[in-house]
C-alpha cells in the first residue's frame, strides 16, 4: 500500500521527484492487470483478485481476521475504541475494488499504531492540501521520511506505512498513547511496524513512548499479554468468603451476607473438581437460611421415591454403605454363632440392600442355616402403599431359593420414637425350648433422633427393654450438632470436602468391571446423584433449624458417652472384621485412597487421613 500527499506549498522534501514516479505506476497499473487473469466469480461482485494472487489473498483476510480480533484479548475495549476512531478519521481513502491490496492496506493500519493528527495548517493551505486517489489502482505514494535533524526526538526513518507528524512539537501533547499490541504477521510491512516503541505492559495495552532509536524500540517491544488465573489463591479467597458468610449469618449482617452470597458462586466458578461443587452445594445452602427458604420435606410421593432413589445410588457409587453394612452384619453373625432362632430389627430398612448378604453367610453356616425372622422399620409412604410390605416379599423370595427359613413383619414410624417394647419383644420359645436371640441395627438413623428432646433417650430405653444380644451402630464421625453455627459451618465444611473429594477420587478409578462404556457412564451417574445425595445434607445442616434439622451428626467419642449413659457396654470388634473390610475396600475402584482403621473396638473408614463413618457394636451392660 502507498499513499500521496500533495502540497501545493513544496515543502514535502523531495515530494515532486515522489510524484513523477507516482504517475509513472498509474499509468503502467493498468497495463499490468489487463494482462493478468482476474477472478471472475469475485470480479462479478465487483472485486479485482488475480486468479494467482488467490492463496495471498486468503491468507491475508486471515491475518485481517486475527488482527482485528487481537483487542477482545484482555479486555483492551478501550485501545480498540480508539483505534477503530482512528481508521474512521483517515483522511486515506483505500479502493476496495482491488481486493488484495485493500487487505494489504488494511492489515499495515492493523500492525502499526494510529498516526498523530498534524497540526492544524493555516486555510490558505488547507486549500491545497489533500489527499488523492489513483483512478484505476490501489497505489499510493507514501509521505518523503521525516529527516532526523528537524526532530526532537531523533526519529530515525521507519519503512512502514506510518505518517510522521509534520510538527515534532505535537508529540508532547499526546503522549503517552495507548495502543494495542499488534500480532504477528506474514507481510514485511506489518513485521517492520511491530517493532514500534517499547512501554511497560498493563493488561492488553501498553503506554507508547517515544523510543530514541529502532534499535532499543526493537528491543523494547511489547509481547502479547497472558491472563494467568491462580486458581490456588482464588480458592483460598473462596474458602475465606464462605466463612466470612458465615460468621455474618452468626452476627445477622444481613448486608454483608447478601453481598458474599454473591459472591460465592462467582469464585466457585474458578475452581474445579469437587471444590466446585461443594462450594455451590454450601452457598445455596446459606443463600436458603439468609432467604428463609428451607429445603422441602420429603412428604410427597415424588419427594419420597427420589430419595430412595439418590440413597440407591449412594450404595453403588463409593464403599460408605458397602462398609456399614458388611461389618455391621460380620458383628451380627458372630453374635448368632450357634443359635437356631435369630430376630434382626431394622430401625432403617429402606430398600433392604443389607440382608441379603447376611442371609447368605447363614445359609453357609456349618450345621445348616437357623429361623431368621427380620423386622424392618420404615416411614409412612404418602400414597399410603406398603412398600415394607414390598421389601419384605423380595427377601423372603431370595431366602427361600437359599434354602433358609424366614419370616418378615413391617412396622411403619413416623419415627422411632413411637416404636414401644411390645412391637419389638420376641415370640418366646419354641416347642424345643430355643430362645430367640436378637440383633437391633442402626444406619444413619440415631442422629436424627437428637432433633427432638428425649427422643434418643426413650428409643435407647426401648431397645434395653427388648434385651437383645448385640446393638450394631453405624453413623458419621463428624461433629455436626454441637458449638456455634460457625462452629458446626466449618466442620461441616470440612467432612463434605473430603467426601466430595473422595467421590471424585472413586469416580476415577478403574476397578474391575469398569472398562467398558456402559459401566463408565453408569458409574458418572452414580456419582453425580451421590453428589445430590450429600447436598441434601449440606443444605439441612447449614440452612435449617430446630426440629427441622434432622442431620445432627455427632462423632463416636460422644456416641460412646450417650450409649454408656443409656446402659449399653462396647462390644469389640474382632481383627477378622478389620481384615475383611480392607479386602473390601482392596475390590472397590479407587479404593487406595480409603483407609480403615480399628479405634477403641470400633471400625471406621474414611479417605486419606479424615474418618467419615464409624461402625460400633454394643449390648445391655450387666446390672
Amino acid at each position: 500500500m502507498k499513499r500521496e500527499y500533495q502540497d501545493a506549498g513544496g515543502s514535502g522534501g523531495g515530494g515532486s521527484g515522489d510524484m513523477g514516479s507516482s504517475k509513472d505506476k498509474m499509468m503502467v497499473a493498468p497495463a499490468q492487470e489487463q494482462d493478468e487473469e482476474v477472478d471472475e466469480l469475485l470480479a462479478a461482485l465487483g472485486y479485482k483478485v488475480r486468479s494467482s494472487d488467490m492463496a495471498d489473498v486468503a491468507q491475508k483476510l486471515e491475518q485481517l481476521e486475527m488482527a482485528m480480533g487481537m483487542g477482545g484479548v484482555g479486555g483492551a475495549g478501550a485501545a480498540d475504541d480508539g483505534f477503530v476512531s482512528h481508521l474512521a478519521t483517515d483522511t486515506v481513502h483505500y479502493n476496495p475494488s482491488d481486493l488484495s491490496s485493500w487487505v494489504e492496506s488494511m492489515l499495515s493500519e492493523l500492525n502499526a499504531p494510529p498516526p498523530p493528527l498534524p497540526p492544524a495548517p493555516p486555510a490558505s493551505r488547507l486549500a491545497s492540501t489533500s489527499s488523492t486517489v489513483t483512478g484505476g489502482g490501489p497505489y499510493f505514494d507514501l509521505p518523503p521520511a521525516v529527516d532526523s535533524s528537524s526532530s526532537t526526538h531523533a526519529l530515525k526513518p521507519i519503512p512502514s506505512p506510518v505518517a510522521a507528524p509534520a510538527d515534532p512539537s505535537t508529540d508532547s501533547a499526546r503522549e503517552p498513547k495507548r495502543m494495542r499490541t499488534g500480532g504477528g504477521s506474514t507481510s514485511s510491512s506489518s513485521s517492520s511496524s511491530s517493532s514500534l516503541g517499547g512501554g511497560g505492559a498493563r493488561s492488553s495495552v501498553v503506554e507508547a513512548a517515544a523510543p530514541a532509536t529502532q534499535a532499543s524500540a526493537a528491543t523494547n517491544a511489547p509481547a502479547v499479554p497472558v491472563v494467568v488465573v491462580d486458581t490456588q489463591e482464588a480458592g483460598i479467597r473462596l474458602v475465606h468468603a464462605l466463612l466470612a458468610c458465615a460468621e455474618a449469618v452468626q452476627q445477622e449482617n444481613f448486608s454483608a451476607v447478601e453481598a458474599l452470597v454473591k459472591q460465592i458462586p462467582m469464585l466457585a466458578s474458578s475452581q474445579g473438581g469437587a471444590m466446585r461443587k461443594v462450594a455451590a452445594y454450601f452457598g445455596e445452602a446459606l443463600a436458603r437460611r439468609v432467604y428463609r427458604c428451607r429445603p422441602p420435606v420429603d412428604n410427597s410421593l415424588l419427594d419420597a421415591a427420589f430419595a430412595d432413589l439418590l440413597h440407591a445410588h449412594f450404595y453403588e457409587s463409593c464403599p460408605y454403605l458397602k462398609f456399614a453394612h458388611f461389618t455391621a452384619n460380620q458383628a451380627i453373625l458372630e453374635a448368632f454363632a450357634g443359635c437356631r432362632r435369630v430376630h434382626v430389627i431394622d430401625f432403617g430398612i429402606k430398600q433392604g440392600m443389607q440382608w441379603p448378604a447376611l442371609l447368605q453367610a447363614l445359609a453357609l453356616r456349618p450345621g445348616g442355616p437357623p429361623s431368621f425372622r427380620l423386622t424392618g422399620v420404615g416411614p409412612p409412604q404418602p400414597d399410603e402403599t406398603d412398600a415394607l410390605q414390598q421389601v419384605g416379599w423380595k427377601l423372603a423370595q431370595f431366602a427361600h431359593t437359599i434354602r433358609v427359613e424366614f419370616q418378615y413383619r413391617g412396622l411403619v414410624a413416623a419415627t422411632l420414637a413411637d416404636l414401644e417394647p411390645f412391637m419389638l419383644q420376641p415370640e418366646g420359645e419354641d416347642a424345643d425350648g430355643e430362645p430367640e436371640v436378637i440383633a437391633v441395627n442402626s444406619v444413619f438413623e440415631l442422629h436424627r433422633l437428637l432433633a427432638q428432646p428425649g427422643a434418643l433417650e426413650k428409643v435407647l430405653g426401648t431397645v434395653r427393654a427388648v434385651r437383645p444380644r448385640i446393638v450394631t451402630v453405624v453413623e458419621q464421625e463428624a461433629n455436626h450438632n454441637a458449638g456455634s453455627f460457625v462452629d458446626r459451618f466449618t466442620e461441616s465444611l470440612h467432612y463434605y470436602s473430603t467426601m466430595f473429594d473422595s467421590l471424585e477420587g472413586a469416580g476415577s478409578g478403574s476397578g474391575s468391571g469398569q472398562s467398558d462404556a456402559s459401566t463408565g457412564a453408569a458409574g458418572g451417574t452414580d456419582q453425580v446423584m451421590s453428589e445430590m445425595y450429600l447436598g441434601r445434607q449440606i443444605c439441612n445442616v447449614v440452612a435449617c433449624e430446630g426440629a427441622e434439622r434432622t442431620e445432627r451428626h455427632e462423632t463416636l467419642g460422644q456416641w460412646r458417652n450417650r450409649l454408656g449413659r443409656a446402659g449399653f457396654e462396647p462390644v469389640h470388634l474382632g481383627s477378622n472384621a478389620y481384615k475383611q473390610a480392607s479386602t473390601l475396600l482392596a475390590l472397590f475402584a479407587g479404593g487406595d485412597g480409603y483407609r480403615v482403621e480399628e479405634k477403641d473396638g470400633c471400625l471406621t473408614l474414611g479417605w486419606h487421613t479424615r474418618p467419615l463413618i464409624a461402625t460400633s457394636a454394643w449390648r445391655v451392660a450387666a446390672a
